[in-house]
């Protein structure tokens, strides 16, 4: 048989064997997908994805798509269980706070949430420079615990800077312990770990994306930003460490961030958070009062209750406040978020309000840093401009903080993006404010922040381009994982 007729058979039946393979490998996903995925519109993206796009699209969704049944989240809940037997955490008394809030703090104080508590005293930063000195100065005071946890940790002088503050604690007898997201982190260096265990401190990292067993997972991500002191000292926000985060990247400029300080009994909620992923990542129950101090002197008065969530478990307690908080507007409703992937029940939620009246306003990035999110926001602008939404952009520098305000009475504060990422797949931290006086200044800086921004107008955005049509419309198909 000559050599060219031998040549053009093997790849005739190598290709009928790829076409087999992929047949089989459509079929089974489907099947995957069909089982998986309960949202409806979740389910036709992925089934398009894998459809047209021969062998990515399975590898797609085998990276991106599969996020609830799986084996880290099923032993995360176990060890949660188990942490929860042997912790002895003191239950905070529960807070007397306004009737017309009541809805906000049963759906925060779900079976694995916490109370309202009261006798707080909580400290709002508005940049990085002040929130970093706050959580360096609270490292150098700590005597007994320094619990730290961050999505990103840089190499930069700022990470350097925080790595020394926490060596320093670990050489005078403090327990450091360090927790780090292995995406986020991915590229952290190992002489910096090193030089924080050479000084007796504790690292681990958080669903280690190299791991087999994880299959390469890039979902199930901790995107949380704890720092705990002595339990009685915490933070927690949009804010990463890294130079960036000061303003210090050109191609960000001036970064805009919210991060808060929380003194009193709030604390142990974030403390708790905390440990239970600690013991996640590495076996170790941590308990004992050293941990979770009581505060017969209240440091303050305001009232706060630690919302958190994650694909560990069916409830989503921080979308789920998100949606009623807006829903129980009455005057206004402000959202701040970097990146606006809604869900269709918080889409109508938005809509809802501006429709009922409410002064619904929604600020985000001028200049993104990601751009598939970003389009894929755009798409969803259409919806609520219609509704009567404002809808801004930050012409300022980065704007990376996330909360949304209610009223003038209420907050929710954290590390969750309005966007199904932080909503369904991330694991995340809030803190609900039920503070008036906290509240206004979130307002004020709201305003500022508007001062420095570009409102969109719905006659111009309806009129753009049909290239930006496309784009935002092709974006939007990966929806279910932004």
């Amino acid at each position: 048989m000559p050599f060219a007729d031998a040549d053009a058979r093997l790849w005739t039946h190598l290709a009928g064997w790829l076409v087999l393979l992929e047949v089989v490998l459509v079929v089974g996903t489907l099947c995957w997908v069909f089982q998986t995925k309960r949202d409806t519109m979740s389910a036709i993206a992925w089934s398009l994805t894998v459809l047209f796009l021969p062998f990515l699209g399975v590898f797609l969704f085998f990276v991106f798509g599969v996020q609830s049944i799986t084996r880290p989240v099923t032993r995360k809940r176990r060890r949660n269980t188990a942490y929860k037997r042997h912790a002895d955490a003191p239950g905070a008394p529960p807070a007397d706070i306004p009737a017309r809030w009541d809805t906000l703090v049963r759906l925060g104080h779900h079976e694995n949430g916490f109370p309202v508590t009261g006798g707080n005293a909580v400290t709002l930063y508005h940049d990085g420079a002040p929130a970093f000195e706050a959580m360096l100065a609270a490292v150098a005071a700590a005597r007994h615990h320094v619990h730290f946890q961050f999505f990103i940790f840089r190499n930069d002088a700022t990470g350097r800077r925080f790595v020394d503050a926490l060596c320093a604690a670990a050489k005078r007898g403090v327990e450091v312990r360090f927790l780090y997201d292995s995406v986020g982190c991915y590229n952290l260096s190992r002489r910096l770990l090193r030089q924080l265990r050479d000084a007796g401190g504790r690292a681990a990292s958080f669903l280690p994306i190299f791991n087999p067993l994880y299959r390469l997972r890039v979902n199930l991500r901790n995107h949380r930003k704890i720092v705990v002191a002595d339990g009685r000292v915490a933070f927690t926000g949009g804010l990463n460490v890294g130079d960036e985060y000061l303003g210090l990247d050109p191609r960000f400029g001036r970064w805009r961030d919210t991060h808060l300080r929380v003194e009193g009994p709030a604390a142990g909620g974030l403390q708790r958070v905390f440990l239970e992923d600690w013991h996640f990542a590495t076996g170790e129950a941590v308990h004992g009062a050293a941990y979770f101090p009581t505060f017969p002197d209240p440091p303050g008065t305001s009232l706060v209750q630690v919302v958190h969530s994650g694909p560990d478990s069916d409830y989503k307690a921080i979308r789920e406040t998100y949606f009623a908080g807006i829903l129980n507007a009455r005057k206004r409703a402000w959202v701040a978020t970097p990146y606006f992937v809604p869900d269709a029940g918080l889409r109508d939620a938005l809509c809802l309000a501006a429709r009922s009246g409410v002064d619904v306003r929604l600020l985000g990035l001028f200049r993104p840093d990601k751009w598939v999110p970003y389009l894929a926001g755009r798409f969803y602008w259409a919806d609520v401009l219609a509704a009567g939404v404002k809808v801004y952009q930050y012409a300022g520098g980065m704007m990376h903080a996330k909360y949304v305000l209610v009223d003038g009475e209420w907050a929710s504060v954290g590390s969750a993006n309005a966007d199904n990422r932080s909503l369904h797949l991330n694991f995340e931290a809030n803190c609900q404010l039920f503070d008036p006086v906290l509240v206004a200044e979130l307002e004020c800086e709201y305003l500022r922040d508007l001062e420095l921004s570009v409102r969109i107008d719905p006659e111009v955005y309806a009129a753009r381009p049909l290239v930006s049509r496309l784009a935002e419309n092709a974006a939007r198909l990966f929806s279910p994982i932004l």
